[in-house]
């Protein structure tokens, strides 16, 4: 059995103003997670960033009152089997074994994960593991994002269908236009003007630049050339356009949904999606289409799905900058710009990426 150090150097934070990046501070002797009979214990390779491991614990009140503390943020990981899950859930794949390597999810809750320390739990239907050719870089990419843009699309599509992404450079949205397109659709993606040729290299049939044309105009536009120019399906990961949602019935079939992946965690966020919800449509500013907010869930098998389409060569991972463990806040700032290209890493322990 490994010989477990007695302690570990984990980033925690104990409040959030000005900033989750300006309060993390590194423990160098950090107790170790003690991991329930369903979690495995896992050694950190790499971690890396979404919104979500900052946007709710910077809301006022969340990270004083929601959040244990100390905490320690980041939910998607790669990294090595320490000691495996004594339970698992039944009709489940052959259990994980110690010194495996795994990718998927940290933690128990969204709001902390624990991803950026050196050892970290996972729950059993949130790691599996890293198929071969692989690297534990690649597969760190994953977790929320991947499954974020695999279950707001796959499941509802199907060969031939028109996919419109708004948001397409993001960390989402980069695995949202190669699942569409592996799902045998068309896809329209909107994007900066830097980004357009990142988007067309994914597999975008069509790329809008919305800093150069507004793109509920074009949208508008193209439904207006007939029903078969309107799209079967759309994902907006980004959220700050509320013009797209409220007009969402003009461009999309009958029928289609408008799914909300991204938007700020705020206060007026907020508001606007109680507005969406109780709201009637037939009233003016309400919204007549079928618009939807959405979390992902953690399924082992859509995990499964996406490493084997890495594995084959249909995805692949996009990685804007990768950080050493040491500079953790500094990836938060990266991330905090919103111009990151795809995904932010941190290698907590690079010198274990094995492939």
């Amino acid at each position: 059995m490994t010989t477990l150090p007695s302690t570990m150097r984990a980033w925690q934070y104990t409040r959030t103003t000005g900033g989750l990046e300006k309060n993390l501070s590194l423990n160098p002797s950090a107790p170790l997670p003690t991991p329930k009979p369903d979690q495995h214990l896992v050694r950190v390779i790499a971690a890396a960033l979404n919104p979500v491991d900052y946007k709710p614990a910077e809301i006022p009140g969340v990270a004083r009152f929601a959040i244990a503390k100390p905490a320690t943020p980041g939910i998607d990981f790669a990294g090595s089997i320490i000691r495996p899950a004594t339970a698992t859930p039944s009709g489940s794949h052959p259990p994980l074994k110690a010194g495996q390597l795994v990718f998927g999810s940290c933690g128990t809750t969204p709001l902390a994960g624990g991803a950026l320390r050196e050892f970290s739990v996972a729950n059993a239907t949130s790691a599996v593991p890293i198929p071969e050719g692989v690297s534990p870089i690649d597969a760190a990419t994953i977790g929320v994002a991947g499954l974020t843009a695999y279950q707001s699309i796959v499941p509802h599509v199907k060969r031939g269908d028109r996919v419109f992404i708004n948001g397409g450079s993001g960390g989402t949205g980069v695995f949202g236009i190669q699942f569409a397109k592996a799902a045998g659709c068309h896809v329209t993606t909107a994007c900066s003007t830097a980004n357009v040729e990142l988007c067309r290299t994914l597999g975008a049939d069509e790329v809008v630049d919305y800093k150069k044309e507004k793109v509920i105009d074009v949208l508008l536009s193209t439904a207006k050339e007939g029903e078969r120019k309107k799209f079967d399906h759309a994902v907006d990961n980004v959220g700050s356009d509320e013009s797209l949602a409220l007009h969402s019935h003009e461009f999309l079939r009958p029928g289609a949904v408008f799914v909300i992946v991204g938007g700020e965690a705020s206060f007026k966020s907020l508001y606007q999606t109680l507005r969406r919800k109780m709201w009637p449509g037939f009233l003016p500013g309400g919204v007549k289409g079928n618009v939807v907010g959405f979390w992902p869930k953690q399924k082992p098998e859509d995990l499964r799905q996406i490493g084997e389409w890495m594995q084959a060569g249909k995805v692949k991972a996009v990685v804007d900058a990768r950080f050493p463990f040491e500079e953790a806040p500094r990836a938060f700032e990266k991330l905090k710009t919103g111009r990151a290209r795809g995904k932010i890493v941190v290698d907590v322990a690079a010198s274990e990426e094995t492939s």
